[in-house]
């Protein structure tokens, strides 16, 4: 009799946390490794839960694949930890069933592996388990409803054995994509999988009311794997504190529910197996249950803006944006002066950086908040993925949108070792290509988790592009991929050549997204050294720097030198580009007041005589 078959009639208890218990145990490493080095220990484990009345024992495979094994460079040594662990398991088990577990990859950093590399590491995997046979395989904490529906494809192709997939919440009820639970364990069904369920984040509460919206599935059955509480940390290490008579009771309420596999995962231990065994001892499966519907959550708030998004402005005219960086010192006033000058040139926002050059400055949120309540100067607010973790981005977002400034650029941010603080840590937690996605998941009312928001946002997303590299073509297919995460626009590093401008023109001319132009004046030839030689990604033609060097010491010839050079590059970035970013070095804003003057009385001139 095979696990299909027993589960038509009765409950089956699945094991609880292996990496939890190895790590209780003072071992914080790969613990998938330990299938080779302390089998002993792994074995220990299995028959611990064996002893505790488990009918599933589950192989200490988790992170047992290419990807996740080559963190600690043991990717060449995946056969022979997968073929170990399954005999382990398969010694403990005795007549239990052993399942070949696979763990999901994607977490919030969707972007960090391709869905190919994803397929390929889970597909090689696969293939070391299947060889070992074993009665059935477990795949589990799935956040990604993608990378679960297309694992699940290539595990039902390979194989016949049972399947089980289990997918993971954020929030009670929902997927990270938003979709409900129901829907999405009734999709992973209809794919194939033989059991479909909820593990690991939440414990037996959350998921006890998850599952009240999951209707019983006509030829699937449904499991439960919870973590056992919310961990703490006690002296740098995460503890989890559950008692034994909780999980009792919860696994007379998961059944109650419909599971017919219920297991542990996080923090669980033995005696929550033992628990959770003796509980549902004799209990039949139930056969029919009272769905609770899921309130409908209302349709968000529309957001509407009162001035359009700058992409629009640059596919329809002359569009101009200025960066002027926040303040380095508290004095304000200088800031907000240069702000009034750059104002009454008519420019279209200005840009404020995030700690450009991973230097701390004011808040730009701060100074854009300033600007639009003492100006009424539109602002575009650069994020950093640098400085704050997923947490902190979204609660910047929620920020953003609440002061009404719906301009923002996203980017990664230059590591904090270049700059004033190189000790400080750099977060990274998303990508710039996560940034844009997950602020377009804010613009359909969902927070990273899927949670609704209660509202729509309505940010206009802008991402850097940096054409000042060996191979232009790979700039573009960068930003081709930035597109399909959902950027309306982008914003250039400063061009220096017009032969340069010409080459991103023909490269980029077949998408519909704008491009603003970045334009920065040079202040002086060692300014232009400067750039040259330090500022990443930017290279000056020998013929700018020979003539800033004529310029020698003369601040003024240096002044009309580099305006010379800008408006040089403007008058081929004009021709064109409808954008134009002007970056404004040392508060200098009578040097891109010059400029958008410039511009604006070249539009002139063209209009005239057009």
């Amino acid at each position: 009799m095979g696990i299909l078959e027993d589960l038509k009639n009765r409950i089956l208890i699945a094991d609880g946390a292996m990496g939890t218990l190895l790590y209780s145990y003072g071992i914080d490493r790969c613990f998938e490794e330990l299938n080779i080095s302390k089998p002993d220990e792994v074995q220990r484990i299995h028959q611990a839960y064996v002893q505790a009345g488990a009918d599933i024992i589950q192989t200490n495979t988790y992170g047992a694949n290419f990807i996740k094994l080559s963190r600690y460079g043991l990717e060449d040594e995946a056969k022979q930890i997968n073929e170990k662990a399954v005999r382990l398991a398969r010694a403990a088990a005795g007549s239990r069933y052993v399942l070949g577990t696979i763990g999901g990859i994607r977490t919030f950093n969707k972007n960090a592996y391709s869905l190919h590399d994803i397929k390929r590491s889970f597909r090689e995997q696969l293939y070391l388990l299947l060889n070992e046979e074993p009665d059935g395989l477990l795949l589990e904490t799935y956040y990604d409803l993608e990378e679960a529906r297309e694992v699940l494809k290539i595990a039902r192709k390979e194989t016949k054995l049972p399947i089980i997939l289990n997918v993971s919440m954020h929030e009670e009820g929902v997927l990270q994509d938003g979709t409900p639970l129901s829907e999405g364990l009734t999709l992973l069904a209809n794919l194939g999988a033989d059991v479909v369920g909820i593990n690991c984040r939440l414990g037996p509460y959350h998921m006890i009311h998850a599952l009240e919206e999951v209707p019983l599935l006509k030829d699937t059955y449904l499991s439960v794997y919870p973590n056992s509480s919310l961990p703490s940390l006690v002296e740098g290490r995460l503890v989890y504190e559950t008692d034994d008579e909780y999980f009792r009771n919860s696994a007379i309420e998961f059944r109650n529910q419909g599971a017919r596999v219920i297991g542990g995962c996080c923090g669980t231990t033995p005696n929550h197996i033992r628990a959770m065994a003796e509980a549902v001892k004799g209990l039949l499966p139930i056969t029919e249950k009272q769905v609770k519907i899921r309130k409908q959550a209302a349709a968000p708030i529309e957001h509407h803006r009162t001035e359009p998004p700058l992409n629009e402005l640059a596919n329809e005219k002359r569009s101009i944006i200025v960066e002027l960086d926040p303040p380095k010192q508290l004095s304000f006033q200088k800031f907000l002066d240069a702000a009034q000058q750059l104002k009454a040139t008519g420019i279209d926002a200005l840009t404020l950086a995030d700690n450009s050059l991973a230097t701390p400055r004011i808040s730009n949120v701060a100074c854009g908040t300033l600007l639009k309540q003492e100006l009424d100067i539109r602002s575009l607010i650069h994020i950093t993925c640098r400085d704050r973790n997923l947490i902190g981005l979204q609660s910047h977002l929620m920020g953003l949108d609440t002061l009404g400034l719906c301009d923002v650029l996203a980017i990664t941010g230059d590591p904090s070792k270049i700059g004033d603080f190189p000790g400080a840590t750099s977060v990274y937690d998303l990508t710039s290509f996560d940034l844009i996605s997950l602020i377009k998941q804010f613009n359909e009312g969902l927070s990273y988790s899927g949670k609704p928001l209660g509202k729509k946002t309505n940010f206009s997303v802008a991402a850097a592009f940096n054409p000042n590299v060996r191979h232009l073509d790979k700039a573009v297919k960068r930003i081709e991929k930035k597109v399909n995460c959902g950027a309306d626009y982008f914003i250039s590093q400063p061009v220096y050549s017009e032969e340069q401008l010409i080459n991103i023109h023909n490269e980029t001319k077949h998408l519909d997204t704008p491009i603003y132009i970045g334009v920065m004046p040079l202040t002086s030839s060692r300014n232009a050294e400067f750039i040259h030689h330090e500022i990443p990604g930017i290279k000056l033609s020998d013929t700018i720097r020979e003539k800033m060097a004529l310029a020698g010491s003369d601040k003024q010839k240096q002044t009309e030198e580099g305006l010379a050079i800008a408006r040089s590059l403007l008058d081929a970035a004009c021709d064109l580009f409808n954008g134009i970013y002007l970056i404004t070095p040392f508060l200098r804003s009578d040097l891109t007041s010059n400029l958008t003057h410039y511009i604006q009385e070249k539009e002139t001139k063209f209009s005239i005589n057009g």
